[in-house]
C-alpha cells in the first residue's frame, strides 16, 4: 500500500505513559526515530515489547537519525537495545541533554543489560561519537538531497534541564511541498523551579502531543512551596521520616531547590555550604530552635547525586530566578543540611537508623514510581509504622507500586514489594502541583497558542481516560475557533 509521506508509526507510549518511541517516515526508505524509551509497570508497545521484553520489534534499515527530546529513562532507556539491534547512526539532542545522557545510559546499561562497569564504559564509548548536542532555536539539517530535505529544531519544553519539543520540517523539492511535524516530548508546567515555561510553536501541520494530565488541572503551582512545607511539617511532628520517591534527574533537583528555599525563608538567611558539592552537618549548632535549622535532608540516591552535580554545571540553562539566587550567595543544590548517602552499607545503616530512632528526617530516594532502587528498602522498613510518611510529588504509572500506594495506602491497605505484601500504616500524601508535566490547560494551550493551528493532533503518553478527555476538549476548542483538527488516539 502506497502511503502519503510523511507519516508516523508509534512504537511506544500508546498504551500508557512510558516507552516513548515514534518513527517519522519521510519516504519509503527514510525515517527518523524520535525517542527510544523504556517501558515501566504493565505498559507495552502493543507489538510485543514491554518491561520484560525490550528487544526492538521494528526494522532499523530506514532510520537515518535518532532524535531525543530529553534524557528521562522512558524516552531514551532502550538505546542500548537500539545499538545492539545494529543502529549505527547519530543521536541528536540539546546541548544540556548531551552532557546528561551518558550518565543516564550508563545506568540503563547497568540496570537493564549487565551490572558490569567495564562493559558499560565500552557501551558509552560507542555512544559518545554519535551524540550531537545542539543549541535551542537553531535549525539542524539531517538530510539534504534533491528529492528530500529534513531539518529539526529544538525548543525549550520546561520539563527537565535540556528537555525540548522538536520541530521537524520536511521538504519535498520535486513536489514543491513542505510539512512541519512537532513532537512535544514531555511538556513542563509554568512556575517549575529552575526552568522557563514552554512556549507554543509558531505553526505545525501535525503535532504528536503528550497527554499525561489531559484530564486534570494541577493544584496552584505558585503556592506549592507553602503546601509542601505544611505537609512536611505535619508529617515530622511524630518524629518520623518523610520518604519522597523521586526520579534521579529533574524531580530530585527541583525538590532540593524547593527545600533550600523553605530553609532559607524559615531561618531568615541562606545556609550554604562551603562548596556546591555534597556537604552537610546535621549537628551544626545555631542559636535558633527553628526545626528547619536542624532537619537533615538526606539524598540517598547515588545516581541522583551525580545528576545534581551535573545540574550545577548546567547553570547557563537555569532560569532567571534561579540564577538570581546564586548571585545572592545561595546554593540551591548544595546547601548545608544536605547529606548524601553513597554506598550500599551507608544506605542500610541509614534505613536502620531512621526506622529505629525518633529523629525526624527527609529522605529523597529512587525510584520515582517505587519500582526498584533504594526506596524499596525504606518502604519495607517504614510502611508499617504510623510515625513515617510517604509523599508523592510525581505521576505514578499504572501497575507500579507507587500507584498502588497512592490508591490503597490512605485507606490502610497494602502494597506488594518484591513478591511480599506489606501493610500500610504510614501516612500517604500526594502533592499534584509538583508534576513536571503540563496539565490539561497547558496541553490545550500548546495547540491553541499556535499562530497556525495543526490539521492533525496525535495523542500519546497518557492513560485512556486522559487521552479521551483531552481529545474532546481539543475538538471543542477547534469548533469554537472555526478550525478543523483531526484528533487521533493511536492504539499501536
Amino acid at each position: 500500500m502506497n502511503k502519503q509521506y510523511p507519516h508516523i508509526e508509534h512504537h511506544g507510549a500508546v498504551q500508557g505513559v512510558t516507552g516513548s518511541c515514534h518513527q517519522l517516515w519521510l519516504t519509503a526508505q527514510d525515517s527518523l526515530l524520535i525517542d527510544c524509551g523504556l517501558f515501566q509497570g504493565g505498559e507495552g508497545s502493543g507489538k510485543g515489547a514491554n518491561a520484560n521484553n525490550l528487544a526492538l520489534e521494528f526494522a532499523l534499515d530506514s532510520v537515518r537519525a535518532m532524535v531525543a527530546t530529553h534524557v528521562h529513562i522512558d524516552h531514551i532507556g532502550r538505546i542500548p537495545w537500539l545499538l545492539a539491534a545494529g543502529y549505527k547512526g547519530d543521536i541528536h539532542c540539546t546541548e544540556p541533554s548531551a552532557l546528561l545522557m551518558p550518565t543516564v545510559l550508563e545506568d540503563a546499561f547497568l540496570v537493564g543489560v549487565k551490572r558490569d562497569k567495564r562493559l558499560a564504559a565500552k557501551f558509552i564509548d560507542l555512544v559518545a561519537p554519535r551524540l550531537h548536542g545542539h543549541a535551542y532555536k537553531t535549525w539542524v539539517t539531517l538530510i539534504e538531497r534533491k528529492d528530500l530535505v529534513c531539518r529539526i529544531r529544538f525548543q525549550r519544553a520546561g520539563h527537565i534541564l535540556g528537555s525540548a519539543y522538536v520541530e521537524c520540517e520536511v521538504l519535498y523539492p520535486q513536489e514543491q511541498r513542505t510539512r512541519r511535524i512537532v513532537f512535544s516530548g514531555d511538556l513542563g508546567a509554568p512556575h517549575a523551579p529552575m526552568l522557563p515555561a514552554p512556549k507554543p510553536p509558531y505553526k505545525a501541520d501535525v503535532v504528536v502531543l503528550e497527554s499525561t494530565y489531559g484530564n486534570r488541572l494541577h493544584e496552584n503551582r505558585r503556592t506549592r512551596r507553602v503546601r509542601f512545607q505544611k505537609v512536611i511539617e505535619h508529617a515530622l511532628q511524630d518524629g518520623g521520616t518523610v520518604i519522597i520517591p523521586a526520579f534521579s534527574i529533574g524531580r530530585t533537583q527541583e525538590l532540593l531547590y524547593e527545600l533550600e528555599d523553605i530553609i532559607t525563608r524559615a531561618t531568615g538567611s541562606p545556609r550554604s555550604g562551603g562548596t556546591d558539592g555534597p556537604v552537610g552537618n546535621q549537628n551544626a549548632r545555631t542559636p535558633s530552635i527553628n526545626p528547619w535549622q536542624k532537619i537533615p535532608i538526606i539524598l540517598d540516591a547515588p545516581l541522583a547525586t551525580r545528576f545534581t552535580a551535573l545540574y550545577r554545571q548546567l547553570k547557563p540553562w537555569w532560569d532567571a530566578e534561579a540564577l538570581k539566587r546564586v548571585t545572592r550567595g545561595r546554593r540551591p543544590l548544595g546547601f548545608e543540611q544536605l547529606l548524601t548517602v553513597e554506598t550500599h552499607a551507608q544506605h542500610t545503616a541509614m534505613v536502620n537508623r531512621l526506622a529505629q530512632t525518633r529523629q525526624p528526617a527527609i529522605v529523597i530516594t529512587g525510584s520515582g514510581m517505587c519500582t526498584a532502587g533504594r526506596v524499596i528498602n525504606y518502604l519495607k522498613a517504614m510502611l508499617g509504622d504510623p510515625r513515617h510518611n510517604v509523599v508523592f510529588v510525581g505521576y505514578q504509572a499504572r501497575g507500579t507500586p507507587g500507584a498502588q500506594l497512592q490508591q490503597y495506602g490512605p485507606q490502610g491497605g497494602y502494597v506488594d514489594l518484591d513478591g511480599d505484601r506489606y501493610e500500610v500504616k504510614s501516612g500517604i500524601h500526594t502533592l499534584g502541583g509538583y508534576s513536571a508535566h503540563a496539565d490539561q490547560a497547558g496541553l490545550v494551550g500548546f495547540v491553541t497558542g499556535m499562530r497556525h493551528w495543526p490539521q492533525e493532533v496525535r495523542l500519546v503518553h497518557g492513560d485512556d481516560e486522559a487521552k479521551a478527555t483531552l481529545a474532546g476538549l481539543l475538538e471543542e476548542q477547534a469548533v469554537k475557533a472555526g478550525k478543523t483538527i483531526a484528533v487521533i488516539v493511536p492504539r499501536k
